[in-house]
C-alpha cells in the first residue's frame, strides 16, 4: 500500500521525540502493535503555544460537512485526528487523500479519525462530493472558512496535514505547495 506524505507516515512507524527530558510514551492505539509517540515534556506554569504550532491544541469548531452532517471538534476528543486541508484543483491532494482513507480503514476501529477541510481560494475543478467519491474518500469533508483556517494557525500551502494525539495536541504538521498571499 502506498501511504501519503512520507513525513507524516513516519509518525505511524516510530516514536517522535519532543525534548530530551521525557521518555514517557503514550500509545495512539490500543493493541500490541500500537504506535507510540512521546509526550511533550512537562513545563511548569502556563505556556502559550500559537495555533498551528507543534504542541498546540485542536481548535474548537462546529459546522456542517459537505453531506449536511454535524462536524464538531467535541466529537473528536479522545481520538487520534488527522486534519487535511485540500482542494479539488490540488494535484498532491488528489494523491494523498486516498492514502488517508486507507489509514482510516486500517486504524479507524482503534480511535483514528480523518477530517478534510476544503480550501476555497480558487474555483473547484469539479463538485467536491463527486471528487471525493471518484477518488475513494469517505471520511468527513467540510468547507474551511477563513475563521477556521485561522483557528488552525493559518494555512500556508496545500495540502496541509496535521496530526493530533488523543489529548488533542498537535504532533506533526506538513504542507507541500505554498499558496501566495495566504495567511
Amino acid at each position: 500500500m502506498l501511504l501519503p506524505n512520507i513525513a507524516l507516515c513516519k509518525v505511524f512507524r516510530k516514536s517522535v521525540g519532543f525534548g530530551q527530558s521525557s521518555s514517557i510514551t503514550k500509545t495512539l492505539f490500543d493493541s500490541s502493535d500500537a504506535i507510540r509517540i512521546r509526550r511533550l515534556p512537562f513545563r511548569p506554569g502556563p505556556v502559550a503555544i500559537a495555533a498551528g504550532e507543534l504542541g498546540s491544541r485542536l481548535p474548537e469548531f462546529s459546522m456542517k460537512d459537505l453531506q449536511g452532517r454535524e462536524l464538531s471538534s467535541g466529537d473528536l476528543r479522545g481520538k487520534v485526528v488527522l486534519v487535511d486541508f485540500w482542494a479539488t484543483w490540488c494535484q498532491p491532494c488528489k494523491k494523498e487523500m486516498p492514502g488517508y482513507q486507507n489509514l482510516l480503514d486500517r486504524h479507524g476501529r482503534r480511535g483514528f479519525v480523518v477530517v478534510g477541510f476544503k480550501f476555497d481560494t480558487m474555483m473547484d475543478t469539479e463538485d467536491p462530493v463527486l471528487f471525493a467519491k471518484r477518488i475513494g474518500v469517505r471520511y468527513q469533508l467540510a468547507v474551511a472558512s477563513d475563521e477556521l483556517k485561522q483557528k488552525f494557525g493559518g494555512i500556508e500551502g496545500l495540502p496541509t496535514t496535521m496530526l493530533y494525539d488523543r489529548q488533542g495536541l498537535l504532533r506533526k504538521k506538513s504542507h507541500r505547495v505554498r499558496i501566495h498571499g495566504c495567511h
